[in-house]
């Protein structure tokens, strides 16, 4: 405002000095466009520039192996033989399971911190959540090894195995060595990982909805539970899809603590107890000791397909966004 009473002021009273500030700030303008558009560009070449190591550093193992590299479950770097299902099923498993038990987990937090918590406590509550964002992923995995896997070992792996075992259809998924770490143990801890990303990103979403409607909810007689299900979680629907989708992508990324907790082994079992491994966990134990060129172009097409996965899962939350965004703006 000070800027545009002192621009009429000198329109006023001198002309031409007017026409020289209109020409250097259409230059700040320019200058500011052009950096603005550079500092995109930048991301852009970032990307690009991985997506192309990554592309021709896998051409040998497409040459080699062709699309069977996606669907061989051998992993022998002694006779040169590669292959990514194990990896892949271990990163899509454990994802998946992490995921199942941080959502409800996750809504729950948000829930409490936003409609239940005392206005006091909600401060401090939220800043512990969110801490547990910040702690370094090795730590989860020594945690994890050092005082969560002898705890399953000894105490919930084997009942799950009793009460789970004999069950039809689902009893192999509970039987195997009770040892403390595979696909089960690996998921737990993501799960714990990841629940810190997605309550804070429900808490704040769920903090936009309008008092209004939930106090008029409330003056209809409804409930905590009913003024969630029919006004908050239908209000935030968008926000809530791309806090499950980071929370996703979040743990298909993960690498230290699923190495600790994961067993790594190429194998593929369906019992959750049994070792295995993961695109991330594969990367981190070999990348440093790969020496024979196939080899490393094996680890480097896995993290090709890994770029892949995580870049199907961010257009899927953008197409579950922009189909909510559209269906809300026909309401």
């Amino acid at each position: 405002m000070q800027n545009a009473a002192k621009s009429m002021d000198i329109e006023m009273t001198n002309p031409l000095a007017y026409k020289a500030l209109v020409a250097e700030e259409s230059r700040k303008n320019k200058a500011f466009k052009y950096l603005a558009v550079a500092m995109a560009l930048v991301v852009l070449l970032i990307l690009g520039a991985i997506v192309l190591s990554l592309l021709t550093g896998a051409v040998p193992v497409a040459k080699e192996f062709g699309i069977g590299f996606l669907f061989s479950k051998e992993w022998d770097p002694v006779q040169h033989i590669y292959g990514a299902l194990p990896a892949i099923y271990g990163t899509l498993v454990t994802s998946a399971i992490a995921l199942l038990l941080a959502l409800p987990i996750s809504l729950g937090i948000a829930v409490f911190l936003t409609e239940l918590c005392p206005i006091k406590l909600r401060g401090p509550i939220g800043t512990a959540i969110e801490l547990l964002a910040g702690i370094p992923s090795i730590i989860y995995g020594m945690w994890g090894l050092f005082i969560l896997a002898p705890f399953l070992s000894e105490h919930v792996q084997p009942a799950m195995t009793e009460w789970f075992g004999d069950l039809w259809l689902i009893g192999p998924l509970f039987q195997g060595p009770p040892i403390g770490i595979g696909i089960m143990p690996a998921s737990i801890v993501l799960a714990i990982m990841i629940i810190p990303f997605i309550s804070s990103v429900m808490r704040d979403v769920f903090t936009v909805v309008p008092a209004t409607l939930k106090e008029s909810a409330y003056g209809l007689g409804a409930t905590t539970s009913e003024v969630v299900w029919d006004i908050v979680l239908p209000y935030t629907r968008v926000g809530v899809v791309g806090a499950v989708m980071l929370g996703l992508g979040r743990a298909l990324g993960e690498t230290m603590a699923v190495t600790f907790m994961i067993g790594n082994a190429n194998e593929i079992n369906l019992s959750l107890f049994e070792s295995g491994n993961s695109i991330a966990s594969l990367l981190a134990n070999e990348f440093a000791e790969a020496a024979n060129p196939l080899h490393i172009s094996s680890l480097i097409t896995l993290g090709l397909i890994l770029f892949v996965i995580t870049f199907i899962v961010l257009a899927a939350a953008r197409v579950m966004i922009a189909k909510a965004e559209k269906k809300e703006g026909v309401r």
